[in-house]
């Protein structure tokens, strides 16, 4: 019996089922195994936010880009960091435009103050911030909204995106209420440097991204680096499994085994060897520590160890 190609949605339209979400994520070139695709869809035909934890660099906020590209939707991007506050991540008024209009009033000689005030509190002169941005009306549907590496954020912000979250609405007082007409697509990823509260968590779907395993790795390699030769690929793949099986202190994610392969590859080596290793292990590590740990004898007995596993699977 013949596989049955499963055809991608027309752009902008949302998958039919699990089998279409994962042939729209490959049509992004993102490899997801059949648990992230069944949450995705859940999410997208609920109408429901995704939360997305995991290790850094396994390809979280990879997710939200394929979304906006493949359904052809417009990105929103928040990117969280300690500190964030409405006037950055909703709105704020643009306080110079403001005072030359006054000015301008002024110099005229006819200032009705009310009328003033109400003037320059319009929506003209309003900044829009990435949350009121995703609740506005796009003619490609609702954007996809990724609120990027919330657990950097702190736990007043997170309350307040608690109730932007619950009915897709935002009160400016000057304005009033303004709310989506249909809900943004929302993608929320956190690296769990803390615990984000359970009140946000239980409106999400939730899925934890982890490490792919050797199989979906390679693929990912052939995707993302594809001038990288097989057998290298199958090297990189295996050595990069073997260091997360290692006490280290930031275990190297997927984003660094595509850009190891992509260094290898760019220095024309055809295989891993040890001093090739030694010299490029700072694209793969990113701590002098694990460093320190791996070079020299260390990735000398690695490298040995996976050419003997590569040998007897061949």
């Amino acid at each position: 019996m013949s596989e049955r190609a499963i055809p991608s949605p027309a752009p902008g339209a949302l998958p039919g089922d699990i089998d279409a979400m994962q042939a729209l994520l490959s049509a992004g070139s993102y490899v997801a195994d059949r648990s992230l695709a069944t949450t995705l869809f859940l999410s997208l035909s609920l109408g429901r936010p995704i939360f997305l934890e995991g290790e850094a660099g396994v390809g979280k906020t990879e997710i939200a880009k394929v979304l906006a590209d493949t359904l052809g939707r417009r990105l929103v991007r928040l990117q969280c960091y300690e500190g964030l506050d409405i006037a950055s991540a909703v709105y704020e008024w643009n306080y110079a435009r403001q005072m030359i209009e006054i000015r301008l009033a002024e110099a005229s000689g006819t200032v009705d103050r009310g009328a003033l005030g109400r003037d320059v509190f319009n929506a003209e002169f309003l900044i829009k911030r990435p949350l009121l941005q995703a609740l506005e009306a796009d003619v490609g549907g609702p954007p996809v909204l990724l609120i990027d590496e919330l657990d950097r954020t702190d736990e007043p912000f997170e309350a307040f995106l608690l109730e932007v979250l619950s009915d897709f609405q935002i009160t400016i007082p000057e304005i009033g209420t303004l709310a989506a007409g249909a809900p943004p697509l929302v993608v929320i990823t956190s690296n769990r440097t803390r615990e984000i509260h359970d009140a946000l968590k239980r409106r999400c779907l939730y899925h934890w991204v982890d490490y792919p395993d050797a199989e979906r790795e390679l693929e990912i390699i052939r995707l993302k680096a594809p001038g990288t030769p097989e057998a290298l690929a199958r090297q990189v793949v295996a050595f990069v499994q073997a260091l997360r099986r290692e006490d280290l202190f930031k275990l190297p994610g997927v984003a660094e085994t595509i850009d190891w392969a992509t260094a290898l590859s760019f220095l024309d080596r055809l295989a891993l060897d040890p001093e090739t290793i030694d010299t490029t292990l700072g694209v793969l590590l990113k701590y002098q520590d694990d460093i320190q740990k791996i070079q020299g004898s260390e990735a000398a007995r690695i490298l040995q160890d996976i050419n003997r596993e590569i040998l007897n699977l061949s």
